[in-house]
């Protein structure tokens, strides 16, 4: 899916540039004529034989499709194919130069190694994948789509001792407690940390359905601190639970440091995009 280049990376905005540089820090440019198709819709990443790739498109057209439907087209500076990439999922579309094209492409390793050099991309691409969960809730609310028989896989689960060692020295939060059905984060609220469920479990609601739960290792209030917005959804202790506060300062530096955090985020970010996009669709 093509991103629209924007004016800097905050807010959920795209910045071509830190594109282009993280991209270059990893891959080399790649022609194809025009007609070529670049990956086809429902293709899977097969191991030795084809990989996923995400793409920075440098020079020409290329037009995405969904059957015999086009559904948009990529401009130079813009990347494309990053969902298939992290999520490590069959493409939901077909790719295809519309001209003769130029393209970074990047798979797996290379993005791994890219996140090593240029940390900064993740926190916008987080940013950009918010803004469209965003705009996918907003929609799905107003056809009151969101259903609780619908629930999202449970979130990326991270070791969360290893986590809480990572992230020592970088807050001086305490451990917070919260008694079973005690909230803990209200939708529209300025967010001002993420937490970590040490023990116990917590669910995620958005408009009064619970979409998601939450066990030790789970991650939760991340989407505020990436585009300094307000809570997408409430959290609340569905029992007794111990959680760990990371502050915005503490989270970023996780990203910069380790890039294994930063690739797991991107991924829980990309799940849920997919999953909502397909309600949406």
């Amino acid at each position: 899916m093509a991103v629209t280049p924007q004016t800097a990376p905050v807010g959920g905005n795209y910045d071509p540039y830190v594109a282009l540089e993280f991209f270059k820090s990893a891959g080399t440019p790649v022609d194809f004529k025009e007609g070529k198709t670049i990956f086809a819709q429902s293709e899977k990443s097969i191991p030795v034989l084809r990989r996923n790739k995400m793409y920075l498109l440098l020079k020409g057209e290329v037009g995405l499709m969904q059957g015999k439907h086009a559904i948009g087209i990529v401009k130079p500076g813009e990347i494309f194919g990053e969902l298939a990439l992290i999520t490590d999922a069959p493409r939901t579309a077909a790719a295809m130069a519309r001209t003769p094209c130029t393209v970074i492409g990047l798979d797996d390793d290379d993005f791994g190694k890219a996140l090593k050099k240029k940390p900064a991309f993740a926190v916008m691409l987080m940013g950009v994948m918010i803004r469209r969960m965003r705009e996918t809730v907003a929609l799905l609310k107003a056809r009151g789509a969101l259903k609780s028989d619908a629930a999202w896989k449970e979130s990326v689960v991270f070791d969360k001792d290893l986590l809480s060692d990572m992230a020592s020295g970088m807050s001086d939060d305490p451990v917070a407690v919260y008694r079973a059905g005690a909230p803990i984060i209200t939708e529209g609220q300025k967010g001002v940390r993420m937490y970590v469920v040490m023990e116990g479990r917590v669910n995620i609601s958005i408009g009064g359905r619970v979409v998601e739960r939450l066990g030790p290792g789970g991650v939760f209030g991340e989407a505020a601190l990436v585009d300094g917005s307000t809570r997408l959804a409430n959290a609340a202790a569905e029992t007794d639970t111990e959680l760990l506060p990371i502050t915005r300062a503490a989270f970023l530096e996780l990203i910069k440091f380790s890039p294994d955090f930063a690739k797991a985020m991107l991924t829980s970010f990309a799940g849920r995009l997919r999953f909502l996009t397909a309600r949406l669709n």
